[in-house]
């Protein structure tokens, strides 16, 4: 990996200590080695730098096309350990960079949504995860993220300082798996895991998949 992944991870201390306090639970949870593939709510910017330096895997992140249109944010994006994908889901380029990372044994780190929640509940979900859990076979990762959301104002953060909690759920196998999926398949298994992530959030914080919460106890 490029010096950019190591340091930046050391930059990402320093830059978030002004403005919160980071806790993680469930570090027991992360396997002694990859590849696993890392999901997640998305609550703020900083969200895949947190979650990538707080896994303690070597992990890349599946990131918006957005920040590799400039030379100077994607030279350091893209040797953090970041790779583009459109807004509109995963193509085949993305789709096979993902597979080639998984491949080696590096995890990579995906926000199902999409997007940064507007109001720091779940929203509904994208397919890709799932088109990927179930080509690659690889297992699951859920993690769920709390506080972050108050980084999108970093002058309020600055002088209110927020608790950050990063929870990291127990690995599962994607209930389905293979090259193609129905749109059936497809949305079951994007329930599916958007419902572990929802499990690993306090209610406020689940939106349009509490129900899925209650679906799986």
């Amino acid at each position: 990996m490029h010096w950019v992944y190591y340091f930046g991870r050391v930059l990402v201390y320093i830059l978030l200590a002004p403005f919160g306090w980071i806790w993680v639970r469930g570090q027991e949870n992360v396997p002694d080695k990859g590849p696993v593939l890392v999901v997640g709510n998305h609550l703020s910017i900083g969200d895949p730098p947190l979650v990538a330096t707080k896994i303690k895997l070597t992990c890349v992140i599946m990131a918006k096309e957005d920040l590799f249109k400039h030379a100077w944010s994607r030279f350091w994006v893209k040797n953090f350990g970041a790779f583009p994908v459109r807004r509109e889901g995963i193509n085949r380029q993305t789709l096979e960079e993902a597979e080639a990372w998984l491949k080696k044994g590096v995890s990579l780190i995906m926000f199902p949504e999409g997007h940064r929640s507007p109001d720091a509940t779940l929203q509904p979900a994208l397919p890709g995860a799932a088109v990927l859990a179930a080509r690659l076979g690889v297992p699951i990762l859920p993690v769920a993220l709390t506080g972050t959301e108050a980084l999108n104002r970093l002058g309020h953060a600055f002088f209110h300082r927020t608790h950050v909690l990063l929870t990291i759920g127990k690995p599962f196998l994607p209930k389905t798996t293979g090259a193609r999926l129905t749109k059936e398949q497809r949305n079951d298994l994007t329930r599916d895991i958007m419902g572990h992530i929802a499990a690993l959030l306090p209610p406020a914080y689940r939106g349009v998949y509490a129900g899925e919460v209650d679906a799986q106890s």
